[in-house]
């Protein structure tokens, strides 16, 4: 990654040049740090309104953080004053949640009769808002291959405004080109924007590489502790001021209390993200040498096709590992249905609490791999089995780095199926990314990234 010191004008104030490691700006960021004998603790504003002495001051407050907190708040500002720091960027901004940062910012950039170019390997709640409800707004967007840079720019039209890409995607951790994709984006006056949530600002800062507007559900590794929902954009100020805008109107800011809860989990995010760095490699090359995987996909491992790529623009690739698995209908059922991962002998050995038990794992699985099948919690047997079989049909079963929390049966028109899992807990199943309900809960939408 590239190192720079920036100079930051974030929220509604203005920092010194920074110049911290990201270690530093996780911790200390949001904080004026010439500051003196303030508070270690950033405080939480818990109120809807601020108390002012007259009209006059109530006009100057309007465009601060204490007029109204659908407007701004004092702890939003620190906590995007943080985001600012570790991204690199002029501005940042709170949301509600992920999509909601995602849905607002888009419609804060196009109108009717504008056009998007949109890589098709991107979240399943975004190709949901993209293709089913901006078309009502009179919104259109065409969806190109991720790595295909010649597709991007032929899908490019005189009324096209922006650019939207994912990296890394979900949940196979394919990795774009984000200085390619920067120059065609300015190349033709367009605004590129990127969802960095399996990146994260301590693994890639795609501002550095041009990109205009960046975008996370910070429900995921900024918060890292599953107790909040939110999520994030930064970018240049005029980009932010125009969402800001938007943002007020729509009302789905951030509460004061959860913002407090994200930047608790920011403070850690530097050595978190390091250990599921580590982690996830490792359990990328143990499965790269099983007989039964077919496929790994992992940009970090040496002969991953775009490994030179990820060294270039990432400091490490996340904790999701994704892997196809070959094998009949009842390996693909174990796989699902168990708590279970595959082992280096064949059969399927308990899940390791943490990469470096992947040894012993191994070496016990003949004792497990014939052990009765569980159904995986929260999930319907039925519908875990379904699933299973449909995907064992087909030979092949997937397998990728989160979670799915759902339920409910899948539907039985759905070709594909597939199963995932955290790195050191338990497997679930959930349906393919771009399911024609790919947007509901339970489905395989908004819940696909995990809690």
């Amino acid at each position: 990654m590239r190192d720079r010191a920036v100079t930051l004008e974030v929220g509604w104030s203005k920092m010194k040049k920074n110049s911290f490691h990201p270690e530093t700006n996780a911790v200390h960021g949001g904080r004026r740090l010439e500051k003196k004998n303030g508070p270690l603790a950033t405080p939480i504003y818990q109120t809807s309104t601020f108390e002012v002495t007259d009209n006059e001051e109530q006009l100057r407050a309007t465009h601060t953080d204490r007029f109204y907190t659908r407007y701004g708040n004092p702890t939003h500002t620190v906590v995007e004053n943080e985001i600012s720091a570790l991204e690199g960027t002029e501005s940042a901004l709170l949301f509600s949640s992920g999509m909601s940062a995602i849905t607002t910012s888009i419609l804060s950039m196009v109108k009717a009769g504008d056009h998007i170019v949109a890589q098709r390997d991107i979240y399943g709640g975004v190709t949901k808002f993209l293709s089913s409800w901006l078309p009502r707004l009179g919104v259109e967007t065409s969806f190109v291959d991720t790595n295909d840079i010649e597709q991007h720019a032929a899908a490019i039209r005189p009324n096209t405004k922006i650019l939207y890409v994912e990296s890394p995607t979900n949940p196979t951790v394919r990795i774009v080109d984000l200085e390619r994709i920067a120059a065609l984006a300015k190349k033709c006056g367009l605004i590129s924007m990127i969802d960095s949530t399996f990146a994260t600002p301590v693994n890639c800062r795609p501002a550095e590489w041009g990109i205009d507007l960046v975008l996370h559900s910070g429900t995921k590794y900024l918060g890292g502790h599953a107790d909040l929902i939110c999520g994030l954009a930064t970018g240049t100020r005029d980009l932010i001021d125009q969402i800001h805008t938007v943002r007020t109107t729509l009302g789905c800011a951030m509460d004061p209390h959860a913002a407090f809860l994200l930047l608790r989990g920011i403070k850690t995010l530097a050595v978190r993200v390091e250990r599921q760095n580590e982690n996830a490699l490792r359990v990328a090359e143990f499965l790269s040498k099983h007989p039964q995987v077919t496929r790994v996909h992992y940009p970090m491992l040496r002969d991953n096709p775009q490994y030179e790529l990820a060294k270039k623009q990432m400091a490490g690739a996340g904790g999701v590992v994704s892997f196809e698995v070959d094998g009949s209908g009842q390996d693909a059922c174990r796989v699902a249905v168990t708590d279970t991962v595959p082992n280096a002998q064949g059969g399927f050995a308990a899940a390791p609490e943490a990469a470096s038990d992947f040894e012993a794992a191994a070496e016990a699985a003949s004792r497990v791999a014939a052990r009765p099948a569980r159904p995986a919690r929260g999930i319907p047997a039925a519908a875990v089995g379904a699933a299973a079989r449909a995907a064992g049909e087909r030979g092949r079963v997937r397998a990728s780095g989160f979670c799915w929390r759902g339920s409910g049966k899948p539907k039985a028109d759905r070709r594909r199926r597939a199963c995932s899992t955290t790195v050191g807990t338990r497997w679930a199943c959930h349906p393919p990314r771009h399911s024609r309900d790919s947007g509901r809960r339970g489905h395989g939408g908004q819940d696909r990234r995990g809690t």
